[in-house]
This record gives structure tokens, sequence and C-alpha cells, in this order.
């Protein structure tokens, strides 16, 4: 029976969505058309279309702080990756201006991957070519006043561990860029939708810890750039245990 009620209410959040999607959609088709800030457009809208979705299917998002970002200066956002409802949380959570790095196979998703295509700066791992580029359009994104998101682990965690092993990534461009590195943590995503269940979304919380960045000025060369990363997953990983263990929050 739980299941039964799981799938209806999957369901039913999937039309809620799809029906959000259409209303969206020609605001964001026109949002291209004015380049930067058509870009922040779309997540304004996402932003929006995000808030009153969660509303319609009983979930409850909230942001806690360790450190306040400045909304005034960049950061390289890197946050844990366990389910689909990470995307609608990175929308929620973010209060400043960014850019996605997103996998280039949401694309063929009809409507769907117009939009997706419109808010993210796509990647193809599976070239090296591609993902160059990807990387050189992202520090172009930095270059330009805005903040970038990176999900380390590259694909879901389905270890049973709190992280898996990141990518270079986000810290070859940290250092190359000198911008600081900003780490969240999702605590909810994977109880609200783990992978590979698709019809058993559950309503509750959404909550999203912003740790205390991760400045860069000591890791200046390539050579660093395992040891940022192992900085980072350390931080990540310590904090994802401590607050599934505890009741209790930080304030926000």
């Amino acid at each position: 029976m739980k299941k039964i009620i799981l799938a209806i209410y999957s369901i039913y959040a999937l039309l809620i969505f799809i029906l959000l999607m259409f209303i969206a959609f020609p605001f964001i088709a026109m949002a291209p058309f004015f380049y930067i800030e058509g870009g922040n457009t779309v997540y304004i809208i996402a932003k929006v279309w995000g808030k009153i979705w969660y509303i319609c299917i009983g979930l409850m998002h909230k942001n806690y702080f360790e450190s306040i970002p400045d909304k005034n200066r960049q950061y390289i956002f890197v946050a844990n990756h366990s389910s689909y409802m990470d995307i609608p949380a990175l929308v929620r959570c973010m209060q400043q201006p960014y850019r996605v790095l997103g996998k280039y196979e949401m694309v063929k998703i009809p409507v769907f991957g117009f939009i997706y295509k419109c808010a993210v700066i796509l990647v193809e791992r599976s070239s090296a070519e591609k993902r160059a580029k990807s990387f050189q359009e992202l520090k172009q994104a930095l270059a330009k006043g805005l903040s970038i998101f990176i999900f380390p682990e590259g694909t879901f965690n389905e270890t049973g561990k709190p992280l898996k092993n990141f990518y270079d990534g986000a810290f070859r461009i940290a250092i190359e860029t000198q911008t600081p590195i900003q780490p969240i943590i999702f605590l909810d995503t994977i109880k609200r939708l783990p992978p590979g269940h698709l019809l058993q979304l559950t309503p509750g919380k959404s909550r999203a810890v912003f740790l205390k960045p991760i400045a860069v000025n000591n890791f200046t060369h390539a050579s660093d750039i395992g040891a940022l990363k192992k900085l980072v997953y350390q931080e990540m990983e310590s904090a994802l245990i401590q607050y599934s263990t505890q009741t209790r929050l930080l304030s926000s």
C-alpha cells in the first residue's frame, strides 16, 4: 500500500512539474536573446518555478549557514550529488548569479532539454576536447563576474559512503582563477528521492548547509590540485557525517 501511495504522489509531483514547465517555457525561450542578463533571467524563472513546485508537493526548503556567502564576490560552489532532487535544491538554495556545469545527456529530454540547455554550461565527459571547451566556458563565466556551480562527484553517489571520489575540474579552475571554493551539502535529497527509484518521491524537508568557504591562495600550481581536492572532500565528508546525526542545525 505504501508503494502505491508513493507512486501516486510521485506521478502527481511529476505532472505538476510538467505543468509548471510549460508555463515557464515561453519566458525561458525568450531569455537567450538577452545574453548574460538572459541567463540570469532563466535562473530567476527557474527559482520561482521551483518554489511553486515545492509548495504544491509539500517540500519545505531551508538554507543553513556556517558562513554566509558574500553576494558581491564570486565562488566555485560545490555540492554532494546523490539524487535528481539535487537540481531543484540547487535552484532553491542559491542567492547570487551563477552558472551550473551540467551533463549533456539531459538535453535529449523533450522541452525540458531546451530549458536545461539555456540554463547550464554543458559537458560531455566522453570527449576530452569538449570537456576542455566546457571548462573554458566556466572560466569565462567567472571572468564576467558570475559564480559557478559544479558537482565534483560528476554522477550520483551510490557507494553507500558520504561521498564518492571527486573529479579534478572544479579544483583546477579554482587554482587557475584563484576563486575560493564554497562547499554546500544537501542533507535530504537522497531521502526525498533515492537514485533509481523515480516513483518513491516523498514530501518533507529539503535542507542545504553552506559550509565555510575555502580560500585557494595557498594553492597556486597544478601540482596542488590533489591537495585542494582532498581538503574540500574532507570538509564535506565530515560535515555530512556530523549533520546527518545532529538533530539541531545552526540558525539561518
